[in-house]
Order: C-alpha cells, then structure tokens, then sequence
C-alpha cells in the first residue's frame, strides 16, 4: 500500500495516545528513507498483522529529523520490517511510555524509553 507524502511536521502537530497497555513507537530513518512506508508486525507475527507509519520530515525547537509514528500499540514486542520478508530490528513498546528506536546504522542506542526533554 502506497500513499501520498506528507509533508513535514512541526512540534505539537502530533497526537499520540498513551495508556495502561497502549504506547507509541517513533522510529527515527535517515533522510533517504522520507516518504517511505515502514511496516511493524507483534514479535513472531510476521503475517497480516502488520501496520505501517510513513517517514516523515520532524521539525522541532531542537532540529530536524526523520521519525515514522506508531501511535496506539498494545504493549508488547514488535519486528520493524526492512522489507517485505527481512527484519531490521526488534523494539518493546510498553504502555503509558513513548519508546524510540533508531533504523540500523543511523547511529545512537537501539531503543530506549523517551524521556521528556529529549
């Protein structure tokens, strides 16, 4: 499934709902991937239960980088799919948090809980 970029965000333009046993997942990208669709499936699930985020252009008052949004993910664990058939990473999202990763060879921790500030 393709759909139309979208063009970039600025800080407050995003809403994510947090609760018990729901959180967020922001996948940082390098700029190649802007516009691209990124699919996540529940760990060992690979399947048609998978969703996907666009990567999109994140402006804020720390500068600008590229970030897909999942928003309302039961906790648990999650694949990020490179491609159709191969993962690039695995992430833990849990509920009431927004979790953070990075794509492979971007640079930084793998994944880590968002602190506010950050």
């Amino acid at each position: 499934m393709h759909e139309p970029a979208l063009g970039a965000s600025t800080t407050g333009s995003v809403v994510l709902e947090l609760g018990q046993g729901i959180g967020v997942l922001v996948l940082y990208a390098p700029p190649e991937l802007d516009g691209a669709e990124i699919e996540i499936s529940p760990a060992g699930q690979p399947g048609p239960h998978r969703t996907h985020s666009q990567v999109r252009k994140r402006i804020t008052g720390s500068g600008t980088k590229f970030a897909a949004v999942y928003p309302k993910l039961p906790t648990g664990e999650y694949t990020v799919w490179r491609d159709a058939s191969t993962p690039a990473l695995t992430v833990t999202v849990d509920g009431g948090q927004v979790t953070s990763a990075r794509w492979p060879g971007l640079g930084g921790r793998d994944s880590r809980p968002y602190q506010h500030g950050q």
